[in-house]
């Protein structure tokens, strides 16, 4: 991803004729609650995979090009992605997007809640017209294998990154790994970022720092998307999200490490 990748609410406002903005929300929500108005809804859960031949959570190259197609979604449009839970689950959407080829992808700073206090909002559905989404390979590909964890456990060059709360770090983790909850890095009252000198001493305080390569997992993919996200826009270049998380982690028998750091 690009530096640019997060957008705030007043970069969004002034866009909205020409971006592809996309509601990860439940439909009842986009529906019932309202949506930024022109967003189409592409609900999380549908998206996530169902199969055990996906690679992760990925929901395989197939149903992404006719999910995005059918919600008229092309493959060059640019793309906005909220949600109502900091960001989260748009930052999923954005990195599924990412590893399927989309390259003009952003992620709202903060999420419908934030975007509502000073902007309208709109129950009526933009009429769709399906379009033939087409999957490339991304120029380069943040995925990595459980080799990729292992060889970094003992890297002094690298940082093996959980994203989970304190509570799951301490019930069992990859060995060697630093615990930053990702709600660490987001602002209880904007509901966006923090600001970027606030990200910086975070980071830094659990010596996550530009010159590393950051590992990042979680259990299922979902939060070390939004970290990833956020890395992407201070300038990380060196990412390796691990896909299978501490589920394959420990399907795979690897070592589990358990207390907190």
């Amino acid at each position: 991803m690009h530096q640019n990748v997060v957008v705030s609410d007043e970069w969004l406002s002034e866009r909205l004729s020409a971006v592809t903005v996309v509601d990860v929300r439940d439909g009842w929500e986009y529906d019932g609650i309202g949506h930024v108005p022109g967003a189409v809804n592409v609900p999380f859960d549908e998206f996530r995979s169902d199969s055990n031949t996906d690679q992760g959570m990925l929901p395989g190259e197939e149903k992404w090009a006719d999910l995005l197609g059918d919600s008229g979604v092309s493959d060059d449009d640019t793309v906005v992605a909220y949600d109502d839970m900091h960001g989260v689950f748009a930052a999923r959407f954005l990195v599924t997007a990412e590893l399927y080829g989309h390259e003009d992808l952003h992620l709202l700073d903060g999420d419908f809640s934030s975007w509502t206090r000073e902007h309208e909002t709109t129950s009526e559905v933009p009429e769709q017209t399906g379009t033939t989404y087409e999957i490339s390979e991304p120029a380069h590909s943040p995925l990595v294998g459980q080799d990729t964890v292992e060889q970094a456990i003992d890297d002094s060059d690298a940082v093996v990154l959980d994203t989970r709360d304190p509570e799951e770090y301490a019930e069992g983790h990859i060995p060697s790994a630093v615990n930053l909850d990702w709600l660490e890095l987001v602002d209880d009252e904007t509901r966006g970022l923090k600001p970027r000198e606030e990200l910086d001493s975070i980071l830094d305080a659990h010596g996550v720092t530009p010159d590393k390569q950051v590992v990042l997992y979680c259990n299922t993919a979902r939060r070390i998307s939004h970290t990833y996200v956020v890395l992407s826009s201070l300038g990380y270049d060196d990412l390796a999200f691990y896909e299978g998380s501490l589920t394959e982690w420990e399907a795979a028998g690897a070592p589990i490490e358990t207390g907190s750091e």
